[in-house]
């Protein structure tokens, strides 16, 4: 096995957009919690529920730490998609909400675009905003949007799908400034971007582990402590994490998740710096062989992704033509889907193009000789797919 746990007749895996390898350092520290350490974190009245209890708190000071959040305001769920349902249903559906009226965007993730579609058919309005043709959302739109009634803004900070980084610092201003509520799915940010809660005009975040080396089935709702509406709960029974989130914790993901997150805030920097080396190394390969579109901002990007189309060929050919690489066409949550890409249709591009793109995601453990060998196998398949095309 390779350090990415990979054996040497497996594709090289360039899809780390869809989800990350649990890193072994991490492993490590949920072992004892799933063998030895058994207790309940809710059980108060002995010595296996106080330790349980004890790493749960660390691990939700580990997560707090890295988003520059209070522990306090970290509320755990089973992951972003669930960390998306709570915040916006819990804030439309709260007897106290400030209205009925939510916005968001049109490249947002499905766990935000069906929930949201969700509270249109329960009575609630709906705005959702396009973007220009890098994906960035002019901040005037939303500006624009913004009604008396409207209780929540709803904006990605890193697109899942082409990673373009949204202007959250100035969308928050806004929201600030018009007494509106803004939550942020961060699930592909963390460990990518520096965010800083204390700074950012925030009120809600999402957050998951399985895009940041954690296991999957476990995420976060960062709550701002001085929320102005309260949060309607979606899950009841026990009243587990003061009362928004019931259900009996499960310490070895929470404990993962901790110390995913606190690798992430120790080796950013570093990490991202090398990232981004390979981004580029990948991104000129791929140009080179011409008839290529970057889907996004070429800058304003989160440094793992590269996403492009492919001019004369589909998507779906060129994937089964990669047999030695693990990319995807879009977001996972949407491979089952023959519909292109609502993400890319949002920039402007054609129904082809869409269907001919290709995200490619990068993570801890690639290296230059994987990133020279997809650019390889690239070549080589869509030289064939475009001489079998012009063939017919």
């Amino acid at each position: 096995m390779t350090a990415a746990g990979k054996t040497a007749a497996e594709p090289i895996y360039m899809d780390y957009g869809a989800t990350t390898l649990v890193d072994p350092r991490v492993v490590e520290c949920m072992l004892p919690w799933l063998a030895g350490q058994f207790g309940n974190p809710a059980s108060g009245g002995h010595a296996f529920g106080w330790r349980a209890q004890e790493a749960v708190e660390r691990a939700r000071a580990q997560v707090a730490g890295l988003v520059g959040a209070d522990p306090a305001e970290i509320v755990w769920t089973s992951g972003a998609t669930e960390s998306n349902n709570l915040a916006l249903k819990g804030v439309l559906q709260h007897p106290q909400a400030r209205g009925r009226h939510l916005v968001t965007v049109a490249t947002e993730h499905k766990a935000v675009l069906d929930v949201a579609q969700w509270l249109q058919r329960q009575g609630c309005a709906l705005s959702v905003l396009e973007v220009g043709p890098d994906g960035l959302l002019d901040p005037d739109r939303l500006r624009e949007a913004l009604r008396p009634e409207t209780a929540l803004v709803s904006v990605m900070l890193v697109n899942n799908e082409i990673g373009v980084v949204q202007e959250v610092e100035a969308i928050g201003a806004i929201c600030r400034e018009r007494g509106v509520l803004l939550h942020v799915d961060a699930a592909q940010a963390s460990g990518k971007l520096a965010i800083d809660l204390r700074r950012l005009p925030v009120d809600l975040m999402s957050l998951t582990a399985h895009k940041t080396y954690g296991p999957k089935g476990v995420g976060a709702l960062y709550v701002r402590r001085k929320l102005r509406v309260p949060l309607e709960a979606q899950m009841h029974g026990g009243g587990h994490e003061r009362g928004l989130r019931s259900g009996t914790l499960p310490t070895h993901q929470c404990v993962g998740m901790g110390e995913a997150f606190a690798l992430a805030a120790a080796e950013m920097e570093a990490e991202c710096a090398r990232l981004r080396m390979l981004q580029q190394r990948l991104l000129r390969g791929i140009e080179s062989i011409g008839g290529v579109q970057l889907n996004g901002h070429r800058e304003r990007r989160v440094p793992h992704n590269v996403n492009v189309s492919f001019e004369g060929i589909g998507a779906e050919p060129l994937l089964e033509s990669l047999p030695g690489v693990a990319a995807s066409s879009g977001s996972a949550c949407n491979s089952a889907s023959l519909e292109p890409s609502h993400v890319l249709r949002a920039l402007g591009r054609s129904d082809e193009l869409a269907h001919a793109s290709l995200r490619l995601t990068m993570g801890r453990f690639t290296t230059e000789h994987e990133v020279d060998a997809t650019v390889k196998y690239l070549q080589a398949s869509v030289a064939r797919l475009r001489a079998g095309q012009s063939g017919n």
